[in-house]
């Protein structure tokens, strides 16, 4: 959860982390972390594991009544888990994946395709399931090699949007988002600490 505070003139994100995973309805202040986030911060945006399996049920729920598919065809190595919560929530037993490689770490470079998705066809009764179709490039070889697929994925950026028919989330095109595994806990520099 954040909130944007306007102070002095400039325009401040505040994060706020609860402290602990319990539920309840009596909460307090001093159940949250507040975590005040500097420019370069403002544009990622970390995803958990919860937040990841609920979003990817609600892209379930807008594809519900697009099916039945045949099968679902997941995009290699983001679409993985999207796709999995997706096939159970709408009871699809044939997977399909097409391995795409376009990022280098956080660098993207020439696209690759290592493995296309050939049960699949030209995508008739098809699904293609990824985490995210950001610059496009990697929606436009899946287009080309299944123009029937009907193409859902979790999150978008403006410059691949209309090459997907479903998503959840839109974000901006200069926002990094963070997925669960390419995050891990570590240790946080108290706020004390963080002064300049």
């Amino acid at each position: 959860m954040h909130r944007d505070f306007l102070v002095s003139g400039d325009t401040f994100r505040l994060a706020i982390t609860r402290a602990d995973t319990t539920l309840g309805a009596n909460l307090n202040f001093a159940d949250f972390k507040v975590t005040l986030m500097t420019e370069s911060q403002q544009k990622s945006f970390p995803v958990s594991w919860e937040e990841l399996h609920r979003t990817s049920k609600a892209l379930a729920w807008r594809l519900l009544e697009l099916g039945p598919f045949e099968g679902i065809v997941a995009v290699t190595r983001g679409g993985l888990v999207p796709a999995a919560i997706v096939a159970r929530e709408l009871e699809i037993r044939l997977i399909e994946t097409a391995c795409i490689s376009s990022y280098h770490g956080s660098d993207q470079g020439e696209l690759a395709v290592l493995k296309d998705a050939p049960s699949a066809g030209d995508g008739t009764g098809w699904l293609i399931v990824d985490d995210l179709v950001d610059t496009g490039e990697t929606a436009r070889a899946l287009r080309t090699m299944m123009p029937k697929a009907h193409f859902a994925t979790v999150y978008a950026k403006p410059a691949g949007r209309p090459l997907v028919d479903t998503f959840v989330t839109e974000v901006s095109q200069d926002t990094w988002i963070f997925f669960p595994w390419d995050m891990e806990p570590q240790p946080s520099t108290p706020i004390i600490g963080q002064r300049a």
